[in-house]
């Protein structure tokens, strides 16, 4: 069979894809494109991507770099990685450097302020740096998850279980400049990453990745290539970095379409997903439920907009009328918190749970695109549940009425990332029968998001699910 490498394209050219469906070449795309360059199809939508050489090649020498290092990194001990951690930390608690971190987070936050850019999660400041440095510490003080971890014996044979790293992690960041801290977790299971951040952090991103990781890396003896930084601004990047099937997990946080996206290139390259930019985190309340327990449960699963911040409520129509007026009070509670109003998305068909005039309310919205008006309470249809409200200072959530918690969990294993999913109930059998129905990753009876550790990870020990006081900072399972 004789192939030949694309050198130009028209517009309207057709692509097959699919096996059965067909796309065309916009102009734009056609008029963008030169000898060497990528197109992509997204098999879910029949998109066509343009990704430059340029592009392509970085991401390509990143990855190369980072399976290169894999090998010396499963090699190392346990000791070294947790040196790596303890020497990250002590960079960034150094004053030079983080005056150097912060003169370079101002430069950013001034282009993103002239583009009318949202700065909310972009300030350097002395919560981000206590944050990154107590999140190293966690990694540093947990014990490596590799190596056996059960074994069979046999009559004159013996079969053991081996946990091994993934091998190249690859992430698509928002533009948050600590995330850096987030993605070099991977190393003490024996990963290494690739990290592409938003363009509006990526001179934080570079300092840090100068000042503080690679000195960590270095010192500790472990090869640079360990933690990339895919140095490139453009989307196209993240399109090569997902596109390639050496990595051994794709991993995107941000919105919501941006993470779609991703996660259909990833797919359809092969390799493993984890997508949280869909729906993030759901909390079902049964006819059992506390309202003061529902109310704190919405309340702090929305202090800020991560992964697993609170997306969906769901609530039993028995119960919908003094429910859902403790739903509006805790966001309300929580936009004034923050400094802003809140949004309310409902499904149709449960409009009545909450007072009409919501409907007709304007409130002013932070985007990361900056303030604008919009409804404090509109429709969506019952298909977009996992629809992720990618909010700033503005808390936004989704809420349905359904007929009962089994409704609730169809609706969750349909249409969110199955991520996190919470059960307010007293009922302690529900919480049973809701841990075996429900296909999500942590289940809990709380809040959907840890306090104490305010990030993307849950360091506590997770105890069995029980109907007991919301007060408890975290209660959940993992589910493998």
């Amino acid at each position: 069979m004789q192939t030949e490498q694309l050198t130009r394209v028209t517009a309207g050219m057709p692509l097959v894809f699919g096996g059965d469906r067909v796309a065309f070449v916009p102009a734009a795309v056609a008029e963008a494109f030169r000898a060497g360059d990528r197109l992509l199809v997204v098999q879910s939508s029949g998109e066509i991507l343009h990704a430059p050489a340029a592009q392509w090649r970085l991401a390509e020498q990143a990855v190369s770099g980072a399976t290169s290092a894999f090998q010396q990194v499963s090699r190392a001990g346990a000791e070294q990685i947790t040196d790596f951690y303890d020497r990250f930390a002590a960079n960034l608690r150094d004053e030079a450097s983080w005056e150097r971190v912060v003169e370079v987070n101002a430069l950013d936050i001034e282009a993103a302020r002239a583009r009318g850019r949202s700065t909310t999660r972009l300030v350097a400041d002395g919560k981000m740096r206590g944050a990154m440095i107590a999140g190293l510490e966690t990694w540093r003080d947990m014990p490596n998850p590799n190596g056996v971890s059960g074994s069979v014996q046999h009559e004159g044979w013996r079969i053991e279980q081996v946990r091994a790293g993934y091998g190249v992690v690859g992430f698509v960041f928002e533009g948050r400049p600590n995330v850096l801290a987030d993605g070099a977790g991977v190393l003490r299971s024996g990963n290494t990453a690739v990290m592409r951040i938003g363009s509006d952090a990526l001179g934080t991103a570079r300092a840090l990745v100068e000042l503080a990781l690679r000195p960590a890396l270095e010192d500790a003896g472990l090869p640079p290539a360990a933690v990339t930084l895919l140095d490139s601004a453009e989307h196209a990047a993240g399109w090569a970095l997902f596109s390639d099937p050496r990595l051994g997990l794709a991993v995107a946080r941000g919105s919501g379409e941006s993470v779609l996206l991703l996660g259909s290139l990833a797919r359809q390259a092969g390799i493993p997903v984890s997508m949280h930019g869909t729906g993030g985190a759901w909390i079902i309340a049964d006819e059992s439920a506390s309202p003061g327990d529902l109310q704190a449960a919405v309340f702090h699963s929305t202090d800020r907009k991560v992964c697993n911040s609170l997306n969906t409520v769901c609530l039993p129509a028995g119960r919908v009328q003094d429910l859902a007026k403790v739903v509006v009070a805790a966001l309300e509670e929580r936009g004034q918190a923050l400094g802003h109003g809140y949004r309310l998305h409902v499904a149709r068909g449960s409009e009545d749970a909450v007072p009409s005039e919501l409907f007709q309310r304007v409130v002013r919205v932070m985007r990361a695109a900056g303030e604008v008006e919009e409804p404090l309470a509109d429709l969506i249809d019952g298909d977009q549940l996992g629809r992720e409200w990618e909010w700033e200072q503005t808390p936004e959530v989704t809420l349905k009425v359904v007929a009962s918690v089994d409704e609730a969990v169809e609706l969750f294993n349909e249409q969110s990332p199955r991520f996190i999913a919470s059960l307010i109930s007293n009922r302690r059998g529900e919480h049973e029968r809701f841990f075996a129905a429900i296909d999500a990753g942590f289940v809990g009876n709380g809040f959907t998001r840890c306090p104490a550790t305010a990030s993307i990870r849950c360091a506590c020990a997770l105890s069995r699910i029980a109907p007991t006081s919301i007060a408890r900072p975290c209660r959940g399972v993992t589910k493998s």
